[in-house]
């Protein structure tokens, strides 16, 4: 009997590693290409069908529903389910109008993108300030970023990097080529990134709902969520503004964008207490607009640790 080396186990592991992130490869791109044929309405809908028909099904549902269960006490098993679907059906839908971004983008067709608070924008642009800009996963959360490139202004987006790097560089292109954004990945290297941009006059956009280790404890739907300081910290150390960016899907593939008036910092003098007041009003936004459309929200995060 053989036995293989460590270096050949090594390179069978790097062997299968390739092969299997290129066959995800050609179905995501099957997937692209397939519905980027469709009309963007066709597409839509049949991605939202999809997800309706296959994500309920699937064992991660289960920690939507437990997540749900917990952010809803009041809410019977029915209206949790009813839920469960609706988000399956827009995480669907988003999928699918990924082919079709440059068609969606806000102000070249008012009839798909109502966009709400458009002069605070205006007033942001003119002020010649970088400013940040944050938002979460809801709706086609790819739509918010063009609200402030098609106001001719400098953005750059933090993004988790996919694992598979074939799909992470066709993602990629297709949001620098839909948003007309610049994009950083999470982490070290994008936090310096950041900072960056922020000195080169660039605004900078950040999804704050995600769960992260080695956050902070931060009440989130009356528990304590581990939350992502990065966006306190950020804003105190460049003193600049920060600004709610809030999406909803109306109906199909129609949008509404609100841009909300900047939320006022305060300081008391005292850095971990001033990062972690800001969060709890950061999580207090999030929470609101939740609570305001639950299906449009990804709730398959691991957002509460117990």
């Amino acid at each position: 009997m053989s036995f293989l080396t460590a270096e050949e186990m090594r390179r069978w592991s790097r062997t299968f590693r390739l092969l299997r992130n290129l066959t995800e490869f050609l179905a995501v791109l099957l997937a692209l290409v397939a519905f980027r044929i469709l009309p963007t309405d066709m597409a839509s809908a049949l991605g939202g069908r999809i997800g309706r028909s296959i994500g309920p099904l699937l064992p991660v549902s289960r920690r939507a529903r437990r997540n749900l269960t917990r952010a809803f006490p009041d809410k019977s098993s029915g209206e949790i389910e009813a839920i469960v679907l609706g988000m399956w059906e827009n995480f669907g839908r988003t999928a699918a109008e990924y082919p079709h971004l440059r068609r969606l983008r806000c102000y070249d067709n008012p009839a798909r993108v109502e966009i709400r608070g458009a002069e605070i924008l205006d007033r942001v642009r003119d002020s010649g300030e970088p400013h940040i800009f944050f938002s979460g996963h809801f709706a086609n959360l790819e739509l918010e970023g063009t609200a402030v490139t098609g106001r001719g202004m400098p953005l750059t987006i933090v993004y988790r990097a996919a694992n598979n790097p074939f799909v992470d560089y066709t993602l990629l292109m297709i949001r620098k080529h839909g948003i007309g954004a610049e994009f950083v990945p999470k982490g070290k290297r994008g936090a310096r990134e950041l900072i960056s941009a922020i000195g080169e006059g660039r605004h900078v956009g950040l999804l704050v709902d995600q769960k992260m280790n080695d956050g902070l404890p931060v009440p989130f739907f009356g528990r304590e969520a581990m939350t992502a300081p990065a966006l306190a910290q950020l804003a105190l150390k460049s003193d600049r503004p920060i600004v709610p960016l809030q999406i909803e899907r109306l109906r199909g593939a129609t949008f509404r964008i609100t841009i909300h008036p900047p939320l006022t910092v305060y300081r008391i003098g005292d850095r971990e207490t001033d990062v972690f007041n800001l969060m709890v009003r950061v999580n207090e936004t999030l929470e609101t607009w939740i609570r305001h459309r639950p299906e449009q929200w990804f709730w398959l995060h691991d957002r509460w640790s117990d």
